[in-house]
């Protein structure tokens, strides 16, 4: 692990929804750092604010207070279009999978290389196929949604979130629809792919079966870190 070259940097972090009398503070002085080839898992109780804190990160909010820095970059100084840039530069893990229904697991997956003209469509086929091959789905490329478990989709959006190596993986309660031994194994197939391609992984839970894959814990509640 290079601790000198950091992902993600966040220093002095506030957010706040609302105005005026109805204003109220969500994200009150964050600090913290990841890098590369670290799982990190942050926790806290619903409404601690965790999924705005992973928002913010992944560029889907715009940064009010403080410095959020990813790749170097200031996010809080960023355009709208370095903005989806750099969201380009995520890969991006929900609990709901949010595959599109219309379309078998490998274009599913062939999706995350939309905005990537040099790749010809051939080369793209091939290393979706390839991804889900590492996520022991060979066997499902030409299913549809409807036609594969929920541990199978969220296996499709691992391997979706992944396929392009991106220097940062978000992942927000990827196992809380999953039973105990899919969770298990979705979670180390995320672990063991995001070592391989030196990606970094912010993981939001609740389970408290999978903190054992961390390489830290973070904890909030009521907007605060109070344990890294």
């Amino acid at each position: 692990m290079t601790l000198s070259n950091p992902i993600l940097s966040i220093q002095n972090l506030n957010h706040y929804y609302g105005e005026a009398a109805l204003k109220r503070q969500v994200l009150s002085n964050i600090n913290f750092k990841i890098h590369p080839q670290e799982i990190v898992i942050l926790t806290g109780p619903s409404g601690s604010g965790k999924t705005t804190l992973l928002t913010l990160i992944g560029g889907l909010r715009s940064v009010q207070q403080g410095q959020l820095q990813f790749l170097g970059q200031y996010l809080n100084a960023a355009t709208p279009t370095e903005m989806i840039k750099t969201r380009r530069k995520i890969g991006y893990i929900f609990q709901a999978h949010n595959l599109m229904p219309f379309l078998t697991a490998s274009q599913n997956v062939q999706l995350s290389f939309e905005f990537q003209p040099s790749l010809s469509r051939q080369e793209a086929i091939a290393r979706s196929e390839q991804m889900l091959a590492a996520v022991r789905l060979k066997h499902r490329l030409n299913y549809y949604p409807q036609s594969l478990s929920g541990g199978e989709k969220q296996r499709v959006a691992i391997a979706r979130a992944l396929v392009t190596d991106p220097p940062l993986i978000l992942a927000d309660e990827p196992t809380a629809s999953l039973d105990s031994k899919t969770g298990r194994d979705v979670v180390e197939l995320m672990q063991v792919l995001a070592k391989d391609k030196g990606s970094a992984v912010l993981l939001v839970t609740h389970d408290n079966r999978i903190l054992d894959v961390a390489d830290r814990i973070i904890r909030m509640e009521d907007g605060c870190l109070i344990c890294d």
